[in-house]
């Protein structure tokens, strides 16, 4: 009988990004202190990112993240990142390529500013790897190269001798690849033995909880009980009790992605049904119905209902 693979909690990545994004250009880009003004702040063009990409319905097996950054450089120009996160069991339609080609020309004539792209790519298909887009009809002929970063190739031990906060949100995901069948015990020490790492390196205090939250939440245990004890040797080894609880963690993901706000404006049945999903998970752990209402935007009956 096969074991059921973990869940990952893929929307973690646009946080974990912009909690990190100066260590993010530092750890892809070995030359980023000389090229980024990285004491200016960024500029997250999310809303402007979904106005030339609107979000497509969840499609099934293949799931990203888009971020697209107004960075300043050294010279005083500015410049534009595109992030793209693809986290997929396959190679899916295999058009990353393709979108990441419409990514850039779409970009471009908005904004007229350079561009450079990556794609993190997050799956465990070794042989999925793409990296340009070519295009040609009767001698014209188009190529974009873009940067594209596989975690799976990347070498556990190199990550763990890198002192860039980054390279414990890489571990983290290069971890979850190849444990993905591990017991809820194993899965406990594994992220102990991440949060270990992370101890070792030198951040601020918004980016280490950033950090936290994406070794704590991004693979999911089966029993959630597990993640109470977690949090609580956590706890213990800090001498103090200020680490995010299940509970305050899931309310605030829902405001996060704006279901109470989508509700309370009659958005498309994708919203609501979205809301519903949430809500049912939160009932199968057991939290308060006043609770899951309030972090849903549902009403307490319609909680009590499902």
């Amino acid at each position: 009988m096969t074991k059921k693979v973990r869940r990952v909690d893929d929307l973690l990545w646009k946080s974990i990004l912009e909690q990190t994004f100066s260590h993010f250009l530092q750890f892809m880009f070995p030359n980023a202190d000389e090229e980024f003004d990285l004491s200016k702040p960024f500029d997250y063009l999310d809303k402007e990112f979904e106005t030339l990409f609107p979000p497509e319905p969840n499609g099934k097996g293949v799931r990203f993240v888009d971020k697209l950054v107004k960075v300043y450089l050294k010279d005083g120009g500015e410049q534009y990142i595109l992030c793209h996160i693809e986290i997929q069991s396959s190679k899916g339609n295999g058009d990353l390529a393709e979108r990441m080609f419409q990514y850039y020309y779409k970009i471009y004539d908005r904004y007229k500013v350079p561009v450079t792209a990556i794609a993190i790519l997050a799956d465990g298909n070794k042989s999925y790897r793409p990296k340009v887009y070519i295009r040609e009809f009767m001698c014209t002929r188009i190529q974009y190269d873009f940067n594209s970063y596989k975690i799976i190739d990347q070498d556990e031990t190199v990550l763990r001798a890198n002192s860039n906060p980054f390279a414990v949100v890489v571990l983290t995901t290069l971890l979850a690849i190849i444990n993905k069948q591990v017991s809820d015990e194993q899965l406990k020490d594994i992220k102990h033995d991440l949060y270990d790492e992370m101890m070792k390196r030198n951040m601020d205090k918004a980016t280490r909880q950033g950090l936290y939250d994406f070794l704590t939440y991004y693979v999911n245990f089966d029993n959630q009980h597990i993640l109470s004890i977690f949090e609580q040797e956590i706890k213990e080894k800090l001498g103090r009790s200020d680490i995010m609880g299940t509970r305050e963690y899931l309310l605030d993901k829902a405001k996060k992605e704006g279901i109470e706000k989508g509700i309370e404006k009659g958005k498309a049945d994708g919203e609501r049904e979205k809301a519903i999903s949430i809500a049912l998970e939160f009932k199968k752990m057991g939290l308060p119905l006043a609770d899951i209402a309030k972090g849903t935007g549902l009403s307490l009956q319609e909680v009590e209902e499902l």
